[in-house]
C-alpha cells in the first residue's frame, strides 16, 4: 500500500479526470470528488466522468495549421487518458476530431473507476481538504457551496455565459432537401447539409432576430465567450454574419440543384457512433424551446425534426487566474490549493483537459520530489496556454480564451506567412521532446 498521502481532485470533468489519471500513472494516490449524479448542474445529464456537455467535437486535429490540433498532439506524447478516449471513439468529421459523446466519457469513467490508485468519491467537496494538497477542477458550472468558498477566499468572481447546440435525430432529416459532403470533400460525406436560397436565408435572419429569447436569472451583464456565440446574437451583428460564421456554403455543391453553391447552409455533424444523433454546428442558442422548434423547423430538410436535446443557456464561472495563480497553477499564499480547467479560464474541451495534465504533472513533481522543476517551453502548446492564465500581465483585460498560435513566441527567423504555422508547430514538438527527456 503508497505511504504517500493522496491528493484530492474536486471535479471528474475532462480537467479533473485527467489530472487524476496523470498522478495515478505517476504512483500518486488520488481521492476524486464528482458530486454527480446525487447533485446536478444546469448542463449535465449523466454522472459519467468528463462528460461532453456542448458539442461532440474536439476541433481540428491538424497540428500544422491549428493550434488545438497541436495541443492534441502534445498531449499525446504526454499519454493524455482524454486523447486515448478520444482516439478510440473517433468519429467521421472532416479534419476535426469528434467523438462518440457517451462512449468517450464511459470508457475514461472505466479508466478511472479501475485505476489502483484512484478513489471516485461520489459526494460535493464544499472547500479544500483540511490536510494535504486539493486540487479546483471543479469547472465552469461549480456548485453554489464550493463557489461561496471561492468568493469568500478570492474575492468576487469572473463570469460569462455559454450556450449549448440542438441535437436532431437522424431519421427525422428530409435528405431529398439535404445531403453529405463536408467542405471541398475534405474528410468525405462528414456533415449534413441543409441549403437555403436567399429568401429562405432572409426569413430565417428575421426570424432569429424577433424569436422570444430565455430570461436570465442574473444579477450582471452577460458576457458571452466569442468563440461560443448564441446565433441570435451572432446576427445582430449584421445579416450578412451568418453566412460568413456557421451557415458560410463555400466549399458545399448541392447535388439537387446540379451542384449548385447554396446561399447559406446550415451543417450537422455526427454526434454518436450509430450514426443517429447529429447536432446543429455553431447553433449553440438562448431561445426558448419552444421558439427553437418553430424557427430550426423553417430551415430546408429538417421541417419535420425529432429534437433530442434543445439549446440551452449557462452561467460558467472563472478565476482572475493571472492575477491569483502561480505560474504551477497553485493559488498565490495558499500553494497546496492548486487549479485546474475552465474555471481558471481556459475556453474549450482539449484546453480544460491539457490544464488537468499540467496540473497533474505539477502536483505529481512537488509530492515526488519536493519542488516543481522547469514549467514546459513557451514555445509549446501547453506553454502557451499556462502563460495566457498564469502571466500576471494578463489580469487586468483576462477573458477566456483558446489556444491560438497568438499565443506563441515569434519564430527566431523570418519565415513566410504561410509556412509560419508549421513552423510553430515544428519547433513547439521539438522543444516538447526536449523537455519531456529532462522530466520523464
Amino acid at each position: 500500500m503508497s505511504t504517500i498521502a493522496p491528493v484530492h481532485v474536486i471535479g471528474a470533468g475532462l480537467a479533473g479526470s485527467e489530472a487524476a489519471w496523470q498522478l495515478a500513472q505517476r504512483g500518486v494516490p488520488v481521492h476524486l470528488y464528482e458530486m454527480r449524479p446525487e447533485q446536478t448542474t444546469p448542463a449535465h445529464q449523466t454522472g459519467h466522468c468528463a462528460e461532453l456537455v456542448c458539442s461532440n467535437s474536439l476541433r481540428s486535429d491538424d497540428p500544422q495549421r491549428n493550434a488545438v490540433g497541436l495541443l492534441h498532439q502534445e498531449m499525446r506524447l504526454l499519454d493524455s487518458v482524454i486523447m486515448m478516449a478520444a482516439d478510440r471513439h473517433r468519429l467521421p468529421a472532416g479534419g476535426a476530431l469528434a467523438v462518440d459523446r457517451e462512449g468517450f466519457s464511459a470508457w475514461i469513467s472505466e479508466q478511472v473507476h479501475n485505476h489502483p490508485l484512484i478513489q471516485l468519491r461520489r459526494q460535493e467537496m464544499q472547500e479544500p481538504a483540511q490536510e494535504g494538497i486539493t486540487l479546483i477542477a471543479s469547472g465552469p458550472l461549480t456548485s453554489p457551496a464550493l463557489s461561496h468558498w471561492l468568493e469568500n477566499r478570492l474575492g468576487p468572481q469572473l463570469s460569462f455565459y455559454d450556450a449549448l447546440a440542438p441535437i436532431v435525430s437522424y431519421d427525422s432529416i428530409d435528405f431529398g432537401q439535404c445531403w453529405k459532403q463536408s467542405r471541398y470533400d475534405k474528410g468525405g460525406d462528414d456533415y449534413i447539409n441543409c441549403p437555403m436560397n436567399k429568401a429562405q436565408y432572409e426569413t430565417f435572419i428575421d426570424a432569429l432576430l424577433n424569436g422570444e429569447q430565455t430570461p436570465l436569472k442574473s444579477f450582471e451583464a452577460i458576457q458571452y465567450f466569442e468563440g461560443c456565440l448564441p446565433i441570435e446574437v451572432m446576427a445582430t451583428r449584421g445579416r450578412e454574419t451568418l453566412r460568413f460564421g456557421p451557415m458560410k456554403p463555400v466549399g458545399l455543391f448541392n447535388p439537387h440543384q446540379g451542384g449548385k453553391t447554396p446561399h447559406a447552409v446550415v451543417q450537422l455533424r455526427q454526434d454518436n457512433q450509430l450514426g443517429t444523433l447529429w447536432n446543429m454546428v455553431g447553433f449553440q442558442t438562448k431561445l426558448t424551446w419552444p421558439a427553437q422548434r418553430t424557427i430550426f423547423r423553417t430551415i430546408p430538410g429538417l421541417e419535420q425534426a425529432e429534437f433530442l436535446r434543445l439549446g440551452a443557456i449557462h452561467r460558467n464561472l472563472f478565476i482572475n487566474s493571472p492575477r491569483l495563480l502561480t505560474p504551477h497553477l497553485s493559488l498565490q499564499g495558499q500553494e497546496n490549493v492548486f487549479f485546474a480547467g475552465q474555471i481558471t479560464g481556459v475556453e474549450g474541451y482539449v484546453e480544460s483537459a491539457a490544464s488537468g495534465l499540467l496540473a497533474g504533472h505539477f502536483i505529481a513533481q512537488q509530492v515526488l520530489h519536493g519542488q516543481i522543476n522547469d514549467l514546459p517551453p513557451a514555445t509549446t502548446a501547453l506553454g502557451a496556454l499556462l502563460a495566457h492564465v498564469t502571466s500576471g500581465a494578463n489580469a487586468a483585460t483576462f477573458q477566456p480564451m483558446n489556444v491560438n498560435f497568438g499565443l506563441f513566441p515569434e519564430l527566431p527567423h523570418s519565415t513566410r506567412k504561410m509556412d509560419r504555422k508549421a513552423a510553430l508547430s515544428q519547433r513547439a514538438l521539438q522543444d516538447l521532446q526536449q523537455w519531456i527527456g529532462k522530466n520523464a
